[in-house]
Parts: structure tokens; sequence; C-alpha cells
């Protein structure tokens, strides 16, 4: 920050789970807010996250956590946007500016178009994360190098703008890189980096916990390094993930549509042992995969660098 003076002066954080917590602790580093506030329908997550420290305070319930705020986080599953929405347009203040942080953009888009004028909603999804969640698993570094997307709503009044501009410079203060989008090609986009990948992490699991000829034990016990990782994504929170799919239906149909093209292709191939196919497919994952690398969202070290990491960096992260 260049100014004494926080971007925000109170922060309410609705749901202080891994996203959440990462955003106050990040805010209070950067001195982006004052006076943070959480709540949660757990009483014992809102109580754990004051025990650590990520909020000063607990409110006991959402009218009490947004009264004052300046800022209010919505670090919730997307299937609660909605009835949040009805929340926020009987208590939020006048002039708040609203955040959510979720993965699907256009259905808090269409939850947020009938709120009050005076409540200034700008939908954002900051792609960093990780399996863990709770208040526990959050840290302050979560967002340093990572891509924040907004999707700002269908309004030009200088009050909505300007509110774009501080929400924009929030995500900078905390260390993510900001970049603006519509919000149904961030849903497509997202169904292909994030969505998709999960749900094939999903089946597979399924399928390899399905084979009646292999115990759990022996799938523990040989888990080479490609089922080990498909298991961390799947080990993600199973509310969040099936509200993402819900909400983001047609664009995960698109990708999986897709996908299983290209699977018919690879299953043909294989089938009749054309390797040249098989070679151009691995060889264009490849070249995918040095590109990730060499755009730094992600390390070239051996095991993804992860001996070297402590736990809960953000390079172990979600979408």
């Amino acid at each position: 920050m260049t100014s004494d003076r926080p971007l925000f002066d109170r922060a309410a954080i609705i749901g202080p789970g891994l996203i959440g917590s990462s955003l106050a602790l990040a805010m209070r580093e950067a001195r982006a807010a004052g006076d943070l506030v959480g709540y949660d329908q757990d009483a014992d997550v809102a109580a754990r996250a004051r025990a650590l420290g990520v909020v000063d305070e607990i409110a006991p319930d959402f009218p009490a956590a947004v009264a004052g705020a300046d800022l209010i986080v919505l670090s919730t599953p997307v299937g609660a946007i909605a009835s949040l929405c009805a929340a926020l347009d009987a208590h939020a203040p006048a002039g708040a500016v609203v955040i959510d942080v979720g993965s699907v953009k256009g259905a808090v888009a269409e939850a947020a178009k009938d709120l009050r004028e005076d409540i200034l909603f700008v939908p954002c999804h900051p792609v960093a994360g990780t399996e863990q969640s709770g208040p526990e698993a959050g840290f302050a570094s979560l967002f340093r190098d990572r891509w924040c997307i907004i999707t700002p709503l269908a309004r030009d009044d200088a009050p909505y703008k300007a509110a774009v501009e501080r929400v924009g410079a929030l995500w900078s203060a905390v260390g993510a890189n900001v970049e603006m989008m519509d919000a149904g090609h961030h849903d497509l986009a997202l169904a292909v980096t994030s969505h998709l990948p999960h749900l094939i992490a999903f089946t597979l699991v399924g399928a390899a916990d399905d084979i009646e000829t292999l115990n759990q034990g022996e799938i523990v016990k040989y888990s080479a390094g490609g089922f080990r990782d498909f298991t961390r994504i799947a080990a993600s929170d199973p509310v969040m993930w099936r509200d993402v799919f819900l909400g983001n239906r047609e664009a995960v149909l698109e990708a999986l549509a897709r996908f299983s093209e290209e699977l018919t292709v690879l299953q043909r191939a294989i089938r009749w042992g054309d390797g040249e196919t098989l070679y151009k497919t691995f060889a264009r994952g490849r070249n995918l995969r040095r590109a990730i690398v060499e755009a730094g969202q992600e390390t070239a070290a051996p095991n993804f660098g992860r001996d070297k990491r402590p736990a809960g960096d953000p390079g172990d992260r979600d979408g």
C-alpha cells in the first residue's frame, strides 16, 4: 500500500474458510483493510477463525456482520449466493462494495442483477486454492503471483466503475495479477482449465474404487504419481464442487463433449496400434505443460517442487 489509510475500513468475511481466511490474512498483511469481522453459519468455524487471529471479531448473524462494512466478502459455495444476495438487499449498508470468490461467474451475475443500486457487487474469481478447507487452511501468500479474474456486472454508472477499480486495487495489494473478463467467457475458460479436470479426477478415483479385483489397500499402496495427483484434486470440498457443476453446467457439458471426442480418438488409436496419433497427442500435452511452466503458473522442479514447499503453498492449488 502506498498510503497509511487502508482501501477499506471494515471488511466482513462471510464464510472464513480457505479462501476467506486467506484473503483476510492477506488484507491484514497488506494493510488493505482496517477491522475484520467474520461470520459463518457454523458457529464453530467462526470461533476457530477468531481464535486463529484471522478476524478481529465474529458476528452472531449476517445483519450484524455486514453492519458498517464497506467491503463484504462472500466466500461461500456458489449455491449460497442467491440467498446471500437476498440478505444483502435487506441488510447491506448503502455504498458497500461486495465481492465473491467463486469459480462460476454467470450464476453469480444472475443472482446479483436485482440488488439495490447502492450495493456495488463486483464478482471475482481468485484462481488459487488448495484441496484443504476451513480457517486453519488459510495463508496470506495464497494469491501471490496468481490471477484474479474480475467479471463486472453490466453497469456503467460512476460509483460502480469506482468500485471495480477499488476491487482491482485490493487484489493487486494482496499480490494477485488482475484481469477483467466477461462472465460467460470466464465460465467456459474455467470449465476447461479447472472444472473438467476436477470432474475427471472425481470420476477416475471413483472408477478405481469400483474395480472389484483391486482392493483399497492395493490402490493406496501402489499409487504412482499420476493417480496420487488425481486423488489430491479429488480431495477438494464436495459441497463447493457440487455447486460449481450445477452452476456452470452448460460450459462444463460443452467441455466434456469435446473431451469425450478426444477420448474416442485415443481409444481408436490404442485399439489399432496407431502410434503416430498417440505420439502427437502426448507431445501436444507436453508442450502445453512447458508453456504453463514458462508462464510461471507451475514449477519445473522434480515432483512439482513439492519436496521443497511448505504444506499449503499455492503450488498445490485448485481452480
